[in-house]
Protein backbone atom coordinates (compact mmCIF):
# COMPACT_ATOMS: atom_id res chain seq x y z
CA UNK A 1 0.00 0.00 0.00
CA UNK A 2 0.97 3.76 -0.23
CA UNK A 3 1.67 6.39 2.77
CA UNK A 4 2.89 9.25 2.87
CA UNK A 5 5.59 9.35 5.53
CA UNK A 6 7.48 11.87 8.17
CA UNK A 7 10.49 10.34 8.83
CA UNK A 8 12.23 13.55 10.32
CA UNK A 9 11.07 17.02 12.02
CA UNK A 10 10.13 19.51 9.46
CA UNK A 11 11.17 17.70 6.51
CA UNK A 12 8.71 16.49 3.63
CA UNK A 13 5.84 13.76 3.27
CA UNK A 14 7.76 11.30 1.83
CA UNK A 15 5.59 8.67 -0.56
CA UNK A 16 6.14 4.97 1.02
CA UNK A 17 5.37 1.37 0.01
CA UNK A 18 4.19 -0.46 2.97
CA UNK A 19 3.01 -4.16 3.63
CA UNK A 20 -1.07 -3.80 4.64
CA UNK A 21 -0.78 -3.76 8.49
CA UNK A 22 -2.82 -6.66 10.22
CA UNK A 23 -5.48 -5.89 12.87
CA UNK A 24 -4.55 -7.49 16.26
CA UNK A 25 -7.04 -8.28 18.96
CA UNK A 26 -9.04 -5.35 19.49
CA UNK A 27 -8.31 -3.53 16.37
CA UNK A 28 -10.38 -2.67 13.29
CA UNK A 29 -8.26 -2.26 9.54
CA UNK A 30 -9.92 0.56 7.70
CA UNK A 31 -9.52 1.21 3.93
CA UNK A 32 -9.30 4.73 3.92
CA UNK A 33 -10.77 5.96 1.45
CA UNK A 34 -10.42 9.85 2.08
CA UNK A 35 -8.70 12.23 4.86
CA UNK A 36 -8.93 15.47 6.28
CA UNK A 37 -5.65 17.67 6.43
CA UNK A 38 -5.99 19.60 9.66
CA UNK A 39 -3.78 22.43 11.24
CA UNK A 40 -3.04 20.13 14.16
CA UNK A 41 -1.52 17.81 11.84
CA UNK A 42 1.62 19.60 11.93
CA UNK A 43 2.67 18.16 15.75
CA UNK A 44 3.67 15.60 13.07
CA UNK A 45 4.93 17.41 10.50
CA UNK A 46 7.58 19.26 12.73
CA UNK A 47 8.09 17.04 15.53
CA UNK A 48 5.79 19.01 18.34
CA UNK A 49 3.89 16.71 20.37
CA UNK A 50 4.79 15.00 23.40
CA UNK A 51 6.15 11.68 23.09
CA UNK A 52 5.80 11.35 19.38
CA UNK A 53 8.01 8.60 17.44
CA UNK A 54 8.58 9.48 14.03
CA UNK A 55 8.68 8.00 11.40
CA UNK A 56 4.60 8.44 11.61
CA UNK A 57 1.72 8.85 9.04
CA UNK A 58 -0.48 11.79 10.59
CA UNK A 59 -4.36 12.25 9.64
CA UNK A 60 -7.02 12.14 12.27
CA UNK A 61 -9.79 12.68 9.87
CA UNK A 62 -10.20 9.38 8.25
CA UNK A 63 -12.82 8.19 6.63
CA UNK A 64 -13.41 4.54 4.73
CA UNK A 65 -14.71 1.27 5.10
CA UNK A 66 -14.30 -1.98 7.56
CA UNK A 67 -11.47 -3.86 5.83
CA UNK A 68 -10.35 -6.35 8.61
CA UNK A 69 -11.02 -7.60 12.11
CA UNK A 70 -8.88 -8.55 15.11
CA UNK A 71 -9.79 -10.64 17.53
CA UNK A 72 -12.44 -9.80 19.88
CA UNK A 73 -13.98 -6.99 18.23
CA UNK A 74 -17.72 -7.65 17.38
CA UNK A 75 -19.41 -4.20 17.17
CA UNK A 76 -18.60 -3.71 12.95
CA UNK A 77 -18.38 -6.04 9.98
CA UNK A 78 -16.40 -6.11 7.57
CA UNK A 79 -18.34 -3.35 4.80
CA UNK A 80 -19.43 -1.03 7.23
CA UNK A 81 -18.72 2.30 6.30
CA UNK A 82 -16.31 4.37 9.43
CA UNK A 83 -14.14 7.22 10.80
CA UNK A 84 -11.91 7.88 12.83
CA UNK A 85 -10.85 11.10 14.60
CA UNK A 86 -8.60 12.38 16.95
CA UNK A 87 -9.76 10.75 19.80
CA UNK A 88 -7.99 7.61 18.45
CA UNK A 89 -8.61 5.13 21.86
CA UNK A 90 -8.87 4.92 25.78
CA UNK A 91 -7.83 2.70 28.20
CA UNK A 92 -10.76 1.78 30.08
CA UNK A 93 -8.98 1.27 33.15
CA UNK A 94 -7.76 4.96 34.79
CA UNK A 95 -10.23 6.73 36.73
CA UNK A 96 -11.98 8.84 34.24
CA UNK A 97 -12.26 5.99 32.03
CA UNK A 98 -14.49 4.32 34.36
CA UNK A 99 -16.59 7.75 35.11
CA UNK A 100 -17.64 7.41 31.47
CA UNK A 101 -14.93 10.64 30.44
CA UNK A 102 -13.35 8.96 27.84
CA UNK A 103 -11.72 12.17 27.02
CA UNK A 104 -9.88 13.17 29.85
CA UNK A 105 -8.52 9.27 29.61
CA UNK A 106 -4.99 9.22 31.21
CA UNK A 107 -3.12 6.81 28.74
CA UNK A 108 -5.13 8.44 25.61
CA UNK A 109 -4.48 7.67 22.28
CA UNK A 110 -4.61 10.11 18.81
CA UNK A 111 -5.25 8.70 15.85
CA UNK A 112 -1.79 10.06 13.71
CA UNK A 113 0.03 10.46 16.15
CA UNK A 114 0.04 7.62 18.81
CA UNK A 115 0.02 5.06 15.58
CA UNK A 116 -0.22 5.79 12.04
CA UNK A 117 -2.92 7.87 10.48
CA UNK A 118 -5.18 8.33 8.27
CA UNK A 119 -2.59 9.74 5.09
CA UNK A 120 -2.36 6.09 4.03
CA UNK A 121 -4.20 3.77 2.18
CA UNK A 122 -5.26 1.21 5.08
CA UNK A 123 -5.40 1.98 8.69
CA UNK A 124 -5.07 -0.10 11.92
CA UNK A 125 -6.93 1.46 14.93
CA UNK A 126 -8.49 0.34 18.21
CA UNK A 127 -12.18 -0.61 17.71
CA UNK A 128 -13.38 2.07 20.69
CA UNK A 129 -11.66 4.64 18.49
CA UNK A 130 -14.23 3.96 15.10
CA UNK A 131 -17.58 5.56 14.05
CA UNK A 132 -20.24 5.10 11.57
CA UNK A 133 -20.49 7.09 8.31
CA UNK A 134 -24.34 7.72 7.37
CA UNK A 135 -24.74 6.54 4.33
CA UNK A 136 -26.00 9.86 2.78
CA UNK A 137 -22.86 11.72 3.43
CA UNK A 138 -19.86 11.17 1.05
CA UNK A 139 -16.53 9.90 2.93
CA UNK A 140 -14.79 12.94 1.61
CA UNK A 141 -17.97 15.25 3.57
CA UNK A 142 -17.42 13.10 6.67
CA UNK A 143 -13.59 13.53 6.38
CA UNK A 144 -13.66 16.96 8.14
CA UNK A 145 -17.14 16.50 10.29
CA UNK A 146 -14.68 13.76 12.22
CA UNK A 147 -12.48 16.95 13.74
CA UNK A 148 -14.09 20.27 12.92
CA UNK A 149 -17.46 19.40 12.53
CA UNK A 150 -17.33 17.40 15.89
CA UNK A 151 -15.43 20.00 18.02
CA UNK A 152 -18.07 22.93 16.69
CA UNK A 153 -20.89 20.50 16.70
CA UNK A 154 -20.46 19.02 20.30
CA UNK A 155 -19.13 22.72 21.76
CA UNK A 156 -22.50 24.44 20.92
CA UNK A 157 -25.05 21.31 22.01
CA UNK A 158 -23.28 21.10 25.67
CA UNK A 159 -23.00 25.08 26.01
CA UNK A 160 -26.23 25.11 27.40
CA UNK A 161 -27.86 27.59 24.97
CA UNK A 162 -31.66 26.92 23.41
CA UNK A 163 -33.53 27.59 20.95
CA UNK A 164 -33.97 31.89 20.25
CA UNK A 165 -30.77 32.67 22.36
CA UNK A 166 -27.93 34.56 21.04
CA UNK A 167 -24.88 32.75 19.71
CA UNK A 168 -22.18 34.29 18.01
CA UNK A 169 -19.47 32.15 15.75
CA UNK A 170 -16.04 34.23 16.05
CA UNK A 171 -14.04 33.48 12.79
CA UNK A 172 -15.48 32.40 9.69
CA UNK A 173 -13.03 29.45 8.63
CA UNK A 174 -12.69 25.84 9.07
CA UNK A 175 -14.61 25.39 12.21
CA UNK A 176 -16.29 28.72 11.75
CA UNK A 177 -18.16 27.44 8.17
CA UNK A 178 -18.93 24.53 10.01
CA UNK A 179 -20.54 25.98 13.59
CA UNK A 180 -22.34 28.57 11.36
CA UNK A 181 -24.52 25.96 10.17
CA UNK A 182 -25.02 23.57 13.24
CA UNK A 183 -26.22 27.17 15.26
CA UNK A 184 -28.74 27.55 12.46
CA UNK A 185 -29.97 24.45 12.25
CA UNK A 186 -30.00 23.87 16.26
CA UNK A 187 -32.66 27.14 16.21
CA UNK A 188 -30.42 29.70 17.99
CA UNK A 189 -30.23 33.24 16.81
CA UNK A 190 -27.19 33.12 14.54
CA UNK A 191 -24.49 35.48 14.66
CA UNK A 192 -21.26 35.73 12.34
CA UNK A 193 -17.92 37.77 13.74
CA UNK A 194 -15.49 37.67 11.14
CA UNK A 195 -13.15 40.60 9.64
CA UNK A 196 -14.08 42.57 6.56
CA UNK A 197 -17.33 42.25 3.90
CA UNK A 198 -16.03 40.06 1.79
CA UNK A 199 -17.51 37.19 3.88
CA UNK A 200 -20.77 38.61 4.78
CA UNK A 201 -22.34 36.74 1.57
CA UNK A 202 -21.22 33.35 2.51
CA UNK A 203 -21.56 33.97 6.45
CA UNK A 204 -25.29 34.53 5.63
CA UNK A 205 -25.71 32.00 3.18
CA UNK A 206 -24.17 29.28 5.95
CA UNK A 207 -26.97 30.51 8.09
CA UNK A 208 -25.80 33.77 10.04
CA UNK A 209 -29.05 35.92 10.98
CA UNK A 210 -26.23 38.72 11.51
CA UNK A 211 -23.04 39.71 10.28
CA UNK A 212 -20.48 41.87 11.89
CA UNK A 213 -17.68 43.20 10.49
CA UNK A 214 -14.93 43.74 12.93
CA UNK A 215 -13.23 46.37 11.17
CA UNK A 216 -16.19 48.76 10.28
CA UNK A 217 -18.07 48.04 13.64
CA UNK A 218 -17.99 47.53 17.25
CA UNK A 219 -18.68 43.64 17.96
CA UNK A 220 -19.36 44.63 21.67
CA UNK A 221 -22.01 47.16 21.04
CA UNK A 222 -23.55 45.24 18.28
CA UNK A 223 -23.89 42.23 20.90
CA UNK A 224 -25.10 44.17 23.21
CA UNK A 225 -28.14 45.82 21.13
CA UNK A 226 -28.89 42.47 20.88
CA UNK A 227 -28.79 41.45 24.62
CA UNK A 228 -25.65 40.46 24.62
CA UNK A 229 -24.64 36.57 23.30
CA UNK A 230 -25.43 33.99 25.19
CA UNK A 231 -22.95 32.26 23.62
CA UNK A 232 -19.66 33.13 21.41
CA UNK A 233 -18.16 30.01 20.15
CA UNK A 234 -14.45 31.18 19.31
CA UNK A 235 -13.39 29.14 16.33
CA UNK A 236 -10.03 31.51 15.34
CA UNK A 237 -7.37 30.87 17.02
CA UNK A 238 -6.38 34.54 18.03
CA UNK A 239 -6.13 35.78 21.66
CA UNK A 240 -6.34 39.27 20.48
CA UNK A 241 -9.84 38.54 18.77
CA UNK A 242 -10.99 36.78 21.52
CA UNK A 243 -10.27 39.23 23.87
CA UNK A 244 -11.92 41.47 21.94
CA UNK A 245 -15.31 39.93 22.18
CA UNK A 246 -15.46 38.70 25.82
CA UNK A 247 -17.52 42.01 26.88
CA UNK A 248 -20.01 41.30 24.08
CA UNK A 249 -21.20 38.23 26.17
CA UNK A 250 -25.07 38.52 28.11
CA UNK A 251 -24.76 38.86 31.68
CA UNK A 252 -24.38 34.97 32.07
CA UNK A 253 -23.23 34.43 28.90
CA UNK A 254 -20.48 31.56 27.96
CA UNK A 255 -17.43 31.83 25.74
CA UNK A 256 -16.44 28.44 24.68
CA UNK A 257 -13.08 27.63 22.91
CA UNK A 258 -12.68 25.40 20.61
CA UNK A 259 -10.09 27.02 18.83
CA UNK A 260 -6.49 26.84 20.44
CA UNK A 261 -4.96 30.07 20.26
CA UNK A 262 -1.57 30.55 20.81
CA UNK A 263 -1.21 34.21 22.44
CA UNK A 264 -3.03 34.79 25.79
CA UNK A 265 -5.60 36.87 26.26
CA UNK A 266 -7.19 38.75 29.80
CA UNK A 267 -10.46 39.65 31.26
CA UNK A 268 -11.61 41.88 33.28
CA UNK A 269 -12.48 39.73 36.83
CA UNK A 270 -15.17 42.41 37.61
CA UNK A 271 -16.83 42.08 34.53
CA UNK A 272 -17.19 38.54 35.27
CA UNK A 273 -18.74 38.70 38.38
CA UNK A 274 -22.27 38.74 36.83
CA UNK A 275 -21.79 35.03 36.07
CA UNK A 276 -20.42 34.91 32.98
CA UNK A 277 -18.46 31.52 31.60
CA UNK A 278 -15.25 30.84 30.26
CA UNK A 279 -15.29 27.12 28.84
CA UNK A 280 -12.77 24.87 26.67
CA UNK A 281 -14.64 22.14 25.11
CA UNK A 282 -12.36 19.25 23.62
CA UNK A 283 -13.79 17.57 20.27
CA UNK A 284 -15.48 13.80 21.69
CA UNK A 285 -15.51 10.22 21.56
CA UNK A 286 -16.55 7.91 18.52
CA UNK A 287 -20.60 8.19 19.93
CA UNK A 288 -20.06 11.70 19.43
CA UNK A 289 -18.75 11.46 15.86
CA UNK A 290 -21.62 9.10 15.23
CA UNK A 291 -24.15 12.30 16.62
CA UNK A 292 -22.40 14.48 14.26
CA UNK A 293 -22.68 12.91 11.37
CA UNK A 294 -26.15 11.82 12.08
CA UNK A 295 -27.04 16.07 12.57
CA UNK A 296 -25.28 16.56 9.61
CA UNK A 297 -26.71 14.17 7.40
CA UNK A 298 -30.08 14.82 9.21
CA UNK A 299 -29.84 18.71 8.37
CA UNK A 300 -27.58 18.90 5.05
CA UNK A 301 -24.88 20.34 7.42
CA UNK A 302 -21.62 19.67 4.65
CA UNK A 303 -17.97 21.32 4.79
CA UNK A 304 -16.72 23.06 2.23
CA UNK A 305 -13.57 21.48 0.96
CA UNK A 306 -10.22 21.04 -1.51
CA UNK A 307 -9.50 17.28 -2.58
CA UNK A 308 -6.07 16.49 -3.10
CA UNK A 309 -4.29 13.58 -4.31
CA UNK A 310 -2.52 11.15 -1.76
CA UNK A 311 0.70 12.17 -3.26
CA UNK A 312 -0.27 15.72 -3.38
CA UNK A 313 -0.30 16.62 0.66
CA UNK A 314 2.66 18.51 1.17
CA UNK A 315 1.02 20.96 -1.18
CA UNK A 316 -2.59 20.70 0.74
CA UNK A 317 -0.82 20.76 3.87
CA UNK A 318 1.21 24.46 2.62
CA UNK A 319 -2.02 25.96 2.22
CA UNK A 320 -3.82 24.55 5.18
CA UNK A 321 -0.52 26.25 7.02
CA UNK A 322 -1.09 29.48 5.03
CA UNK A 323 -4.66 29.95 5.67
CA UNK A 324 -5.20 29.63 1.88
CA UNK A 325 -8.32 26.63 1.64
CA UNK A 326 -11.59 27.16 1.60
CA UNK A 327 -12.31 25.77 4.24
CA UNK A 328 -11.13 22.25 4.09
CA UNK A 329 -7.98 20.25 2.22
CA UNK A 330 -9.17 16.46 2.02
CA UNK A 331 -6.85 13.75 0.25
CA UNK A 332 -8.74 11.31 -1.87
CA UNK A 333 -7.26 8.14 -1.47
CA UNK A 334 -7.34 6.06 -4.72
CA UNK A 335 -9.28 2.75 -4.57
Amino acid sequence: MKAMVVREAGGPFELDEREIPEPGPGEIRIKVEACGICHSDAFVKFGQFPGLELPRVPGHEVAGAVDALGDGVDLFSVGDRVGVGWHGGHCFKCDPCRRGDFLNCKSPKVCGISYDGGYQEYLVCPWEAVARIPDALSAVDAAPLLCAGITTYNALRNSGARPGDVVAVQGVGGLGHLALQYANRMGFHTVALSRGKDKEALARKLGAHQYIDATAQDEVKELQKLGGADVILATAPSGKAIEGVVNGLSGRGKLMLVAAAPDPFSVNAFGMLSGKMIHGWPSGSAIDSEDTMRFSALTDVRPQVERFPLEGADEAFAKVMQNTIRFRAVLEIAS
